[in-house]
Parts: C-alpha cells; sequence; structure tokens
C-alpha cells in the first residue's frame, strides 16, 4: 500500500523537480516564450506565466496523488503545499545569479493553483479526473 501511495506521488515530485531546475534559468535562457504568451493576452501583462503555468500543473499532481474525492478540504491542502513549495522556489531564486526572490511570483503561483482546483471542481471536468484517477496504472 506504501509503495502506491509513493508511485501516485511521483507526477508531483517530479514536477517540482522541473520548476527547481527552471527556476535555475533566467529569462534569456529560456527563450522568452512566456513573453510571446503575454502578446496573446495583453491584458494579462501582470501575470507572470511561466508561475501561473508551473503552478497550475503543480496543484494537478498534488491532487492526482490524493486518494479518493477531492474535498474542499482537500483543495485547500493542495494550494497550501503549492505556496510552501512557492516559498522554496523563491528562496532558491535568491542563490541563482540572474534571478530574484519576489512576492509578486508567490501571489502567482497561489492564482495558478487556486485557479487549478477550482477547474477541478466544475463537475464535468470533477468527474473526469476522478475516473482517471482511479484507473490502476501499477
Amino acid at each position: 500500500m506504501m509503495m502506491k501511495a509513493v508511485i501516485r506521488l511521483f507526477p508531483a515530485v517530479f514536477w517540482m523537480g522541473v520548476i527547481f531546475y527552471l527556476s535555475s534559468k533566467t529569462s534569456n535562457e529560456m527563450g522568452g516564450w512566456l513573453y510571446e504568451i503575454q502578446l496573446l493576452f495583453p491584458f494579462m501583462q501582470s501575470l507572470d506565466w511561466g508561475h501561473f503555468l508551473a503552478y497550475f500543473i503543480l496543484s494537478v499532481t498534488f491532487a492526482w496523488s490524493f486518494r479518493g474525492k477531492l474535498t474542499l478540504g482537500r483543495k485547500a491542502i493542495i494550494v497550501i503545499l503549492c505556496l510552501v513549495y512557492g516559498v522554496t522556489d523563491e528562496f532558491h531564486q535568491y542563490y541563482v545569479p540572474g534571478r530574484t526572490p519576489d512576492m509578486k511570483d508567490l501571489v502567482n503561483d497561489g492564482i495558478g493553483a487556486s485557479l487549478a482546483m477550482l477547474l477541478l471542481s466544475v463537475p464535468f471536468i470533477r468527474a473526469r479526473f476522478e475516473s482517471l484517477k482511479g484507473a490502476k496504472y501499477y
């Protein structure tokens, strides 16, 4: 039973590794694709799409790791876990040349995680996600 829990956590742990890796890169090293997204949505220029998307995905991977239905309490725990990891991400950026910690990034992390949990509250999306979570892949 413990092995199944570890396997279910793998996507979240893997994605945290991706975030850590991307956090060690400057925007110039990443190629500027986030700037292209901002051009598509000019009314959302102040949103940091990189942090938003990274933590949107992280929250979905955390949701995947929870057994059973996603209650409001579990969704809150997921958002809190994402924010805690966001704090560690900002701490990491403090030591990366060309990067600086920023509270706005943490806000964007929270927006991404919260929006993912809100999206998973939409009945037909929730039902599909819950059915996928119940699939036996191991």
